[in-house]
């Protein structure tokens, strides 16, 4: 059997990375692990990475051809742009410049785009996380805690309308309805905020609701390229959406990463928040699943 080529994991905040690691090791590929200065979380240690700035794009690519690698996958949290100053580092910064100043300008899937072309015109392979660690892409259909009914359902429906339009302008993957209404869109703050404002706005008197109700729904945009970004919930989310006293929560099957599965089950059942894998063309006026 030929051993494959070693895959680089370009890792930057949250334990998503380490999860994509862990995978690819499992499956017996070699990793060899970037971690985005000032981004990639500390535990990455334990994967032995080599630590770069943005102004070290050179010694990155010279990393990445001397360890043979062919794959690459792009995965975390990367809470800022870099300025145009912190990328002037070595040489092999400077000659790509012109590419990573295109890069830079535009929203974020126009961002990532630009990103993954500089990666392929140097002859590499960028790869989704899905495809390297398929055990953490969401499953169709009720998967934790009580089952939506009628009424969460009818939520559902709407929020992933409200996504499809925000997607489309490029602003989010995440929406929250409670009781036949939209009340949140996820912008530049992402999911956790956003699940923040909408437990604010229960607190204040705002979004009113005899006990728990609505849903929060994350999806994809709908022209983001899967390999790039995919959008993710974890244990956080759960208790987030449980604090926002909402019922629960929907992502789109196959389309969306689900971290810690295991405790992301066991939180749901505790704090009786569904969780439920939908297709944007889900027939959602047949009842309870």
């Amino acid at each position: 059997m030929v051993k494959q080529a070693p895959i680089a994991v370009i890792a930057g905040g949250g334990d998503l990375p380490g999860l994509v690691i862990r995978s690819a090791m499992e499956q017996g590929r070699d990793v060899v692990t970037i971690a985005i200065k000032g981004e990639a979380d500390a535990s990455l240690s334990a994967f032995n990475p080599v630590e770069l700035g943005w102004g070290q794009i050179g010694k990155l690519f010279s990393t990445l051809k001397s360890n043979g690698v062919q794959d690459v996958v792009l995965i975390g949290a990367v809470r800022k742009r870099p300025d145009f100053t912190s990328i002037l580092g070595d040489f092999g910064t400077i000659w790509r410049l012109p590419r990573i100043i295109k890069a830079v300008v535009g929203g974020d899937d126009h961002l990532l785009v630009k990103v993954a072309g500089i990666f392929e015109r140097e002859g590499l392979h960028v790869v989704g996380a899905h495809e390297v660690a398929p055990g953490l892409v969401a499953s169709p259909g009720h998967v934790a805690g009580p089952k939506p009914d009628a009424k969460a359902l009818s939520d559902m429906k709407l929020a992933i309308e409200a996504v499809d339009a925000v997607g489309r302008l490029d602003i989010g993957q995440g929406a929250v309805a409670v009781g036949a209404r939209v009340v949140a869109v996820e912008g530049a703050e992402g999911t956790d905020a956003m699940l923040e404002r909408v437990a604010g706005l229960r607190a204040n008197g705002r979004v009113r609701s005899k006990g728990a109700a609505g849903v929060l729904v994350k999806c994809s945009k709908p022209q983001q390229d899967l390999r790039l970004d995919m959008p993710t919930v974890g244990p956080e989310t759960i208790q987030k959406a449980s604090d926002a006293q909402l019922k629960g929560v929907c992502v789109e099957a196959g389309r969306v990463l689900v971290a810690h599965r295991d405790e992301v089950e066991r939180l749901c059942d505790e704090l009786g928040v569904f969780l439920y894998g939908c297709t944007r063309d889900e027939d959602f006026e047949s009842g309870e699943r």
